[in-house]
């Protein structure tokens, strides 16, 4: 079911990453029954068959009733899935926070640590040349490592909460077309 998943909720300007990532908790969660996930892959068949939006629905829907879906049941499963996807938002935001936490800011204390003990250093500039140097080499590293790293992080938010985004729209939409077609 991922795999059809993934192509419902999926296009190609998502993060696969995150699609993937996305769609496994939406599985995981996934209600015992015909309910709206069920519900949307029998919609993105119908799409496929170049049928308007509210053929589509309607059509799904009437397919769906006869194993027992009611609008209120699809609307009601639709909200649950709503509230999975905001606690993997919530999930991977402590995550990303925790890996900023991890990777820079715990470098940049390094960094300012390292920096103090340069000025205690160059006190004694004649017995502790050496040491000055190497520092000033881990912090050489640690400035472009920091920046590598807040790089990777960033396209990761960027590229979860645009995934998200639309993924969330994609849902609301289907619930909002549930309400009007319906």
């Amino acid at each position: 079911m991922q795999q059809n998943m993934k192509a419902i909720f999926g296009n190609g300007d998502l993060d696969e990453k995150s699609v993937n990532f996305l769609v496994a908790a939406l599985e995981k969660n996934n209600l015992p029954g015909f309910d709206y996930l069920e519900f949307k892959l029998s919609l993105g068949k119908l799409r496929q068959l170049n049928m308007d939006e509210e053929t589509a629905i309607k059509s799904a829907f009437a397919t769906a009733s006869t194993l027992g879906l009611t609008k209120e049941t699809l609307l009601k499963t639709g909200k649950h899935y709503l509230e999975v996807l905001a606690n993997e938002k919530k999930q991977f935001d402590a995550a990303l926070k925790k890996q900023l936490e991890k990777r820079v800011t715990n470098k940049k204390a390094e960094v300012e640590k390292l920096q103090a003990q340069i000025g205690k250093w160059e006190e004694e500039i004649r017995k502790l040349q050496e040491n000055i140097a190497k520092a000033q080499e881990i912090i050489a590293q640690a400035d472009s490592n920091i920046a590598a790293e807040m790089s990777k992080i960033e396209t990761t938010r960027k590229n979860f909460e645009a995934t998200h985004k639309n993924i969330l729209s994609q849902v609301a939409q289907d619930l909002e077309n549930i309400e009007k077609y319906l």
